[in-house]
């Protein structure tokens, strides 16, 4: 989903929680990484790899000029022979520690393990941020609730929402890479960025 998509998109729920909601989880995931000067770690289920996050937010750290925000994808099963980039498995959250973030993208349950995991991480002093797409329209599972106590700020997507997961990670990725008007930034405005990166929509495919 490109800039001008994003922006059609952020008139369509003009009105609704979710440009707010958005802008504010993205202005916290900016500024926990712009504070410590990176170490991005991204990561989903074992069901669930955030690849389009990754690639999107990636393309956000080259065109905003903010390097912080390209993630190390952290995977469950890296395949033998994967490239560098891609290869880096689970024990690296057991090692993040204080001035990392770690950005957790759990599609239903986020399993006992990662949980464990990610506990580790808060542990070590990571800071640690949600995105988490409810399953079901019953009770709310023990897995979400353990998720969302774990974090240091949390953005959930239920079924009753009318918005994917998918949807509400472009609305992320795109807020944390624009200059203003994030709280705590300054620079310019959403429209003067997005002219900039219509131009550059035939940029080099990304690295993912």
């Amino acid at each position: 989903m490109d800039a001008v998509r994003v922006a059609l998109l952020r008139e369509a729920l003009a009105g609704t929680e979710w440009v707010r909601d958005t802008r504010r989880f993205a202005g916290t995931l900016r500024g926990s990484v712009g504070a410590h000067g990176g170490g991005l770690l991204l990561v989903g289920t074992a069901h669930y790899e955030p690849w389009h996050l990754a690639a999107h937010l990636d393309d956000e750290a080259a065109w905003s000029g903010m390097p912080e925000l390209s993630p190390t994808l952290v995977r469950h099963r890296p395949p033998p022979g994967a490239p560098a980039h891609l290869s880096v498995g689970l024990g690296r959250l057991e090692a993040a520690g204080r001035g990392e973030t770690l950005l957790v993208v759990a599609e239903g349950n986020a399993g006992e393990g990662l949980l464990e995991r990610v506990h580790d991480a808060r542990r070590g002093g990571a800071t640690v941020l949600a995105l988490d797409g409810t399953a079901g329209g019953g009770p709310e599972p023990v897995a979400h609730r353990d998720l969302c106590s774990l974090a240091h700020d949390a953005l959930a997507v239920p079924d009753s929402a009318g918005l994917d997961l998918d949807t509400v990670q472009h609305l992320v990725s795109a807020a944390a890479g624009e200059n203003g008007p994030l709280p705590g930034a300054r620079g310019r405005r959403f429209r003067d960025r997005l002219s900039r990166l219509v131009d550059q929509l035939a940029a080099p495919p990304h690295r993912w």
